[in-house]
């Protein structure tokens, strides 16, 4: 009934009055939900992690951190959910919940006696005013590259809807200081300290080293130009080096001890869906993650290649009904670090899928990975076919889809789990 009446509407009625009735119903929802539930976020330690890249991760190092330095604690990521410890998949296939999901989630984690809550903060929802009744302490910005054009149009307005966790004047604000995007950011105050993470000589906390190693990474941070600490991460990538900076920069500036920095750091051994390796007892590497952007695609597939003797094989599509603009432009990036690629359908949604593969292919060809391209459609016949020819010091990497428990094609949800889908392929059950 809800989607008949929107649809009328916008059919009916000028653009402006539609934005202007939208507007009207979210701040309104919000701070109705907020209200049934009893205006949970009241009193709570509320950390926002916004960003293209690196949130989910971001987080999950906040947690095992704040968490070492005794703190109780609760977060909300694309991957899992957890209050208290208590820890589950998020099988809403969405990184922030529908508005009452969110509010039901804040309360449950005030009658947990939580004092610190963690949340991945995307672009729509601040656009659509779901953090409204949620008073945000440390807001903290990742990276802001190619995404969500389909629903922001451009780079400028979908940075202008990420501001919008900083125009609220937050007592606490981290930034990159090494993405292109921090002067943007950098305008903006927080009423009690601003710091900043990244290799920059400027930068309040300095990467001034990071060692990569296929299973992890050693790296020296210093903050304030004269704390030096020394971290070990069993996560993989310099990208994670940025989210594991841009957490510590935070637990920096609660003050929390160094020792509980350098504990939660080591304790986060593996995330759903993030560099994943489903299987580990194979002569080549498996990895599934969540990748579907063409920074983070990219950035995986460089980690992958400096951690792989032989070839990398890529398996991976692009969701429907979504930015179309990125999916040549993950082509040409495949084209250039894959050695054996096969496209393959992700999730059409209600769009066309030969369609979504075709344009990954336009990228492929322009990039001059057609002649070792494959176009399987079936992504279950994909992975099984990529799995049967790795080879020894090869790595079969899938993207796309990460810790998602179903697919959406054609409207229909198919239940579906890349990892599971290898450990069935392989035969192997999953360790408890």
């Amino acid at each position: 009934m809800k989607d008949k009446l929107v649809k009328g509407a916008r059919k009916a009625l000028p653009k402006s009055a539609v934005n202007k009735l939208e507007e009207g119903y979210r701040k309104t929802r919000v701070r109705a939900a907020s209200a049934y539930y009893g205006n949970p976020a009241t009193g709570l330690h509320v950390i926002a992690v916004t960003g293209t890249n690196g949130k989910t991760t971001t987080i999950n190092y906040l947690n095992e951190i704040f968490k070492a330095a005794g703190k109780t604690t609760a977060m909300f990521s694309t991957a899992n959910i957890e209050i208290n410890g208590v820890k589950q998949l998020n099988k809403l296939n969405r990184t922030v919940a529908l508005t009452g999901q969110l509010m039901k989630f804040l309360r449950q984690a005030k009658k947990a006696r939580v004092d610190y809550v963690f949340l991945e903060v995307t672009s729509h929802a601040l656009h659509q005013h779901k953090l409204d009744t949620i008073p945000v302490e440390c807001a903290v910005m990742t990276n802001l590259t190619q995404d969500h054009l389909d629903y922001h149009g451009t780079m400028e307005n979908y940075a202008a809807a990420k501001a919008k966790l900083f125009e609220t004047l937050p007592p606490f604000i981290v930034l990159n200081r090494d993405d292109p995007w921090y002067t943007y950011f950098e305008r903006y105050d927080a009423s009690e300290s601003k710091m900043t993470y990244g290799t920059e000589e400027s930068a309040d906390t300095r990467i001034s080293h990071a060692k990569l190693y296929k299973k992890g990474s050693e790296v020296e941070l210093v903050f304030d130009t004269q704390t030096h600490v020394k971290l070990a991460t069993a996560l993989p990538g310099r990208y994670n080096v940025y989210n594991l900076a841009a957490a510590a920069s935070v637990a920096y500036l609660y003050h929390l001890p160094i020792e509980a920095i350098m504990e939660g750091a080591a304790n986060l051994d593996a995330i759903p869906g993030r560099y994943e390796r489903p299987v580990e007892d194979k002569p080549y590497d498996i990895i599934v993650d969540y990748a579907h952007t063409p920074d983070a695609l990219e950035k995986l597939l460089e980690t992958v290649r400096d951690n792989t003797k032989n070839r990398v094989i890529l398996v991976f599509g692009a969701c429907g009904d979504r930015d179309k603009t990125k999916r040549p432009v993950m082509g040409k990036i495949a084209a250039r670090l894959a050695d054996r690629i096969f496209v393959t359908e992700e999730e059409s949604y209600n769009e066309d899928p030969q369609a979504i593969r075709d344009m990954i292919l336009t990228g492929i060809t322009n990039g001059g990975g057609e002649p070792k391209t494959k176009e399987i459609p079936d992504r279950f016949e994909a992975i099984k076919k990529a799995l049967s020819v790795a080879r020894t010091g090869d790595s079969v990497v899938i993207t796309g889809m990460g810790h998602e428990q179903y697919r959406i094609v054609q409207g229909e949800r198919i239940p579906w789990n890349d990892s599971a889908v290898v450990r069935e392929i392989l035969g192997v059950e999953e360790a408890k």
